[in-house]
């Protein structure tokens, strides 16, 4: 159980080009964002906030007792929508903060809890974040699923989508060696968090659609900790509805009084 105070941000967006409207999507008769809000209330945090631009989503939230930040609608992630949270709010350096995407609403309350934990733990990290072993040739294989390698403390030293790390002599019994799915859940010290912003991009986050490489690549350090294999997921489209609400069901019951 976390020991570490800190304050969960749910950055929410009610535009999508592949699935408009997701946040307030229902999933088993209840909007994905208040499922998302159930998750981080069954963790140990000690302050919840949904970010979001769009009133819609503000109104089911209140509705519901949930603490929200409007903010602009112009961020190119959800880090930067974290980052307005954080100045806007006037939170101190030293804050931790552990971001939750609207569209994970199956997150194990116990790996927000870790996120935390793990950044108090290492205080030469700037963020810290999570990965599973890869169990599966097809998961190595597959440019949608981000891999991460990391040195011998657990920092990261590099996301990717393709197979890393690669094999250099390739076997022919469909073996692979041992690597890492990268959990895209993020936790940050609040006095870096609000320098993100200001962060260049680079060419490998260009090319990799990583906004973490940015971090990388400006010096920042990531701690990544390791968790067991996990059917958590986020919802990209309309066609993963039917797994999630399948996975709410099984694994969190009834999932908002």
């Amino acid at each position: 159980m976390s020991k570490q105070n800190y304050t969960i941000v749910i950055p929410s967006r009610y535009a999508s080009s592949r699935f408009p409207g997701k946040p307030l999507h229902p999933l088993n008769g209840v909007p994905m964002i208040l499922h998302t809000v159930a998750r981080a209330r069954e963790s140990n945090a000690d302050e919840i906030v949904v970010a979001t631009d769009d009133e819609r989503i503000e109104k089911v939230c209140r509705d519901a007792s949930v603490d929200v930040q409007m903010t602009r609608e112009d961020h190119p992630s959800g880090t930067d929508r974290i980052a307005e949270v954080a100045t806007i709010r006037s939170w101190g350096d030293d804050r931790l903060i552990v971001g939750l995407q609207g569209d994970e609403p199956a997150t194990p309350a116990h790996h927000l809890n870790l996120l935390a934990d793990n950044l108090n733990l290492y205080p030469v990290a700037d963020m810290a974040t999570l990965c599973m072993p890869i169990q599966h040739l097809e998961d190595y294989q597959n440019v949608h699923r981000v891999k991460v390698v990391r040195d011998h403390e657990g920092m990261a030293l590099y996301f990717s989508r393709a197979s890393i790390p690669a094999r250099r002599d390739p076997s022919n019994d469909n073996t692979f060696p041992s690597s890492y799915l990268h959990i895209g859940l993020y936790a940050y010290r609040c006095g870096y968090l609000k320098q993100y912003p200001q962060l260049k991009p680079c060419e490998l986050e260009q090319e990799e659609q990583l906004e973490q490489l940015r971090v990388m690549y400006n010096g920042g350090r990531i701690h990544v900790g390791e968790v067991g294999p996990s059917n958590a997921r986020g919802v990209d489209h309309p066609d993963d509805v039917p797994v999630l609400e399948a996975v709410l069901s099984e694994k969190f019951g009834a999932p908002v009084p």
